[in-house]
């Protein structure tokens, strides 16, 4: 079986995206996977080929103003050129996002992510968790914390550094890296077996 390739194409504005995103990298590569890190606000052409030789592709930006930051946003435009060739086709995708309140609208950028790949014929896997910390007996160190599904979320206080990143989130981004190099090895088994 080929090692499925996972690229985290994300952007942070402040580097608490950046900690998310090394923890992608470190469930997938956990999970068997070669992955690459590719900041979108300085993208290269030898980037743009890595993306399109991936088999999943992980979008992470910060939550400002209820969605992707500017950086990001530029970056999904700057697909388009994928996009009408049906490039990223059946690729998977998959998508992390911080901001500051536990809410912060967060979902509007997971959303974001969903539609973005879902405009390029992308299999979007979301995070595949329960819900944690919603009882008395739970944690705010549960997996999962913030309660949501579509993909990893994360929350930072606006007065603290990347350091300051929650540890059950940094552990839910490697959820995340883990549960979608497995779901690439079954993709890539199926389309062997097809």
């Amino acid at each position: 079986m080929t090692t499925p390739v996972v690229s985290i194409a994300y952007h942070s504005g402040y580097g608490h995206t950046a900690v998310l995103a090394e923890a992608v990298r470190a469930g997938a590569l956990d999970a068997g996977a070669e992955v690459h890190l590719i900041k979108v606000d300085g993208i290269t052409d030898e980037q743009w080929e890595t993306l399109d030789r991936s088999d999943v592709i992980v979008f992470g930006s910060p939550t400002y103003m209820g969605t992707a930051s500017g950086a990001f946003h530029v970056f999904a435009e700057a697909t388009s050129k994928r996009w009408s060739g049906q490039g990223w086709k059946d690729k998977l995708a998959a998508g992390f996002t911080n901001s500051a309140s536990k809410s912060g609208d967060k979902l509007h950028t997971l959303q974001f992510f969903q539609t973005l790949a879902a405009q390029h014929g992308m299999h979007w896997v979301n995070l595949g968790l329960l819900p944690g910390w919603n009882s008395s007996t739970a944690s705010e160190y549960d997996l999962n914390r913030l309660g949501f599904f579509a993909g990893a979320a994360a929350q930072s206080n606006n007065d603290q550094g990347p350091e300051g990143v929650h540890k059950a989130d940094v552990a839910t981004a490697e959820h995340l890296g883990r549960r979608v190099t497995e779901t690439a090895k079954i993709f890539t088994r199926g389309r062997v077996a097809a």
